[in-house]
């Protein structure tokens, strides 16, 4: 297992003593590390198998809350049932959400979609992502020098439109609903009646999570970058070993 932080260490270990417990983290960049081609994304096994260990424990529950649409996220990730999954940015809970998205919303999304099409033409190496709510526009394949230039370009396209804009890294995504991981967190630990939640995230969508956490929350940064979060490791490696700490900390304290 990789060394962790000491300060980290003592934090999973204060927190795996209260009565219940939520584990949550966003996908890719966090379990699941980061790739060129979004759909070979897969979380490192260590992480599954821990993130899953823990939501199989007695008065502990897990979550993946990701920027994926739920269809992919359940594909992707494995997670078993026990695992909840939320997609779409903290506004996708179940298979039949886009049957609640009215009618202009779902044209708005056509729109969109029709409109960053074109400006992957114009822009080589970028792709967008069509999900249930948004549509994502992808600049990591881009060459550095047009990288940027074509953020803007996407930006520019929908000036005028009513759409909700969250920056990631190396993309934008154009939402028809407002969508928000903090709030999708604290819907899971009302749902949960948790008193306690820890919380994993490498980007800055993951900040509205990191931003509602409370005293006795932990939120955990996953690399380089401003952040919210009280503790930082470096890579999804370290995720791995964090969620299994977790788990073989909790199981001990449950069974006394």
């Amino acid at each position: 297992m990789r060394d962790l932080p000491q300060d980290l260490r003592r934090a999973l270990t204060d927190v795996a003593q209260v009565r219940q417990l939520l584990v949550a983290s966003d996908f890719d960049g966090t379990i699941a590390p980061i790739v060129s081609n979004p759909a070979d994304a897969r979380p490192l096994p260590t992480a599954a198998d821990a993130l899953s260990a823990l939501a199989a424990l007695q008065s502990t529950s897990a979550a993946l809350i990701s920027g994926r649409a739920l269809r992919d996220l359940r594909v992707l990730s494995g997670a078993p049932a026990d695992v909840h999954l939320v997609g779409s940015h903290g506004s996708e809970f179940d298979a039949g959400f886009l049957d609640a998205v009215d009618e202009s919303a779902k044209a708005l999304l056509g729109d969109l979609e029709r409109t960053m099409a074109e400006l992957v033409q114009r822009y080589p190496g970028t792709t967008i992502e069509t999900k249930p709510v948004s549509v994502a526009f992808h600049v990591r394949n881009a060459a550095p020098e047009h990288a940027q230039e074509a953020l803007d370009a996407a930006l520019a396209a929908v000036a005028n439109w009513d759409v909700h804009i969250t920056e990631g890294k190396a993309v934008r995504e154009f939402a028809v609903i407002d969508t928000d991981k903090g709030a999708a967190l604290e819907l899971l630990r009302r749902q949960d009646t948790a008193d306690a939640i820890v919380f994993f995230g490498d980007d800055v969508t993951d900040e509205k999570a990191f931003s509602r956490l409370g005293a006795t929350d932990i939120g955990v940064k996953v690399g380089t970058g401003d952040t919210r979060a009280g503790y930082r490791v470096q890579a999804p490696d370290d995720v791995a070993a964090a969620l299994q700490f977790l788990h073989d900390t909790r199981r001990r304290w449950l069974a006394s």
